[in-house]
């Protein structure tokens, strides 16, 4: 849910991860496997999304990390590359969506707010510079709760003083926004193909 009265947004929050930095798993893994049916089994089955979501919420890597591989000792060293090797997951910053972020300053208060562990984040921060250009960033692991879990949103708005109804939340994960919108929060779903700045234009925010 977009709002059709520009003038109503003061606040403008991303996500990080699918919106302003490309990250995925296949990036690493697409290297360790040569045989891709294998990967796509490994990625869905062993070190899956919600396996991770947990690191994202504040469990230490070192401890799922074991645990994983006494589950599946088969896949020792490739359990160990995923936080191991993590950075070269990271496809890189998009940046026709990062270079945005000064034009909407110019307008709006803008923040982060993204699923991250905070054992892999400040990494992260030093790596892509355009991170210090928000206001705010609220980092899961370092909160230890993830979205769509309400209480994460709600330490966004407390701690900056921000109201929903106020603000824009852009996510590439819908049950992210859903959450978002039944806290008073306009949305944008960041899907594959969209343009950001086309976006921003067709609403008005610059």
């Amino acid at each position: 849910m977009v709002a059709e009265k520009p003038e109503l947004y003061k606040n403008i929050v991303f996500d990080l991860g699918g919106v302003l930095i490309d990250w995925n798993p296949r990036y690493l893994y697409q290297h360790v496997f040569s045989d891709r049916l294998e990967m796509e089994f490994f990625l869905e089955n062993v070190c899956t999304s919600g396996w991770n979501l947990r690191q994202d919420a504040g469990y230490p890597m070192s401890e799922a990390t074991r645990e994983l591989q006494l589950k599946y000792p088969q896949y020792q060293k490739e359990i160990a590359m995923y936080y191991g090797e993590w950075t070269k997951m990271l496809g890189g910053e998009i940046t026709e969506n990062t270079r945005l972020l000064k034009l909407l300053k110019a307008k709006y208060r803008v923040f982060a707010l993204t699923n991250w562990s905070a054992e892999t984040f400040p990494v992260a921060f030093e790596g892509f510079s355009f991170l210090k250009e928000f206001e705010g960033i609220v980092v899961s692991g370092t909160e230890k709760v993830v979205k769509p879990d309400r209480k994460i949103y709600e330490i966004l708005l407390n701690r900056y003083g921000l109201k929903a109804e106020e603000s824009l939340f852009i996510d590439d994960n819908f049950n992210n926004l859903v959450a978002a919108e039944k806290m008073g929060f306009y949305t944008l779903h960041m899907k594959e193909g969209i343009c950001l700045s086309d976006e921003f234009k067709k609403f008005g925010l610059f």
